[in-house]
This record gives C-alpha cells, structure tokens and sequence, in this order.
C-alpha cells in the first residue's frame, strides 16, 4: 500500500508543472501558444518566487499567463510584452534578469564569491 501512494504522489508531483496551465488558458494558434509558453517560461511568479509563471499554479500566475497571451493575441512581440511587464513589475519579474545599470553591481559581484578569502583586501 505505502508503495502504491509513493508513486502517486510521485507521479502527481512530476505533473504538476504541466496542471498549471488550464485548457481555458490555451491559445488556439499553436504558433502563438508556443511563444506564450516561451514567455512564460522566462517570467518568475511572483506569489512562488522561485518557479516560473509557467509552472506555478497561484492566481497571480494565471494572471500574467492571460496578460501574456492577450498581449500576443494583441500583436506585440516577445520583447514588447516582457519589456510590458518589466515595466509594471520591475526586474524582478524576469527569471534572468537583464544586464543594465541597475543590475550591474548583482552581475559583477557574483564572481567575487569565487575569489579565495583575503584576496580582495
């Protein structure tokens, strides 16, 4: 019996990523939907922090999965709807964030953790 609900509960947690999205959320042009999907990857959730829009099932996720797809729908490209929703949600919202004046000092600091201890002073 024990093993019976492990590999459920295995199997419910490797699906869960695929459960975020709802049929209701789908676009019917599979081109659009494979930038949507695209999109969504690269955008973190910002109720969960650590998972993308793309995997994460909060409604503020879901939000911006519709946000996403009615801005493609609308015609804009993909540069435009993440430069949309950077511009409402700041940096953060992107998974990788951008290298720019804001964010230089986070990108130049990281190779410093590799440096051996006493080598900066």
């Amino acid at each position: 019996m024990r093993r019976i609900l492990a590999s459920l509960l295995m199997v419910f947690s490797l699906c869960g990523a695929s459960l975020a999205i709802g049929p209701d959320e789908i676009l019917q042009d599979p081109a659009l939907e494979a930038r949507a999907r695209e999109l969504s990857a690269q955008l973190r959730c910002m109720v969960c922090q650590n998972q993308s829009i793309d995997d994460s099932d909060a409604p503020l996720a879901k939000d911006l999965r519709v946000l996403v797809r009615e801005r493609l729908v609308a015609g804009d490209s993909n540069e435009a709807v993440i430069d949309y929703l950077v511009s409402r949600y700041g940096e953060f919202v992107l998974l990788k964030p951008r290298i720019g004046w804001n964010t230089i000092f986070l990108w130049a600091a990281a190779p410093l953790l590799f440096l051996p201890e006493g080598s900066l002073f």
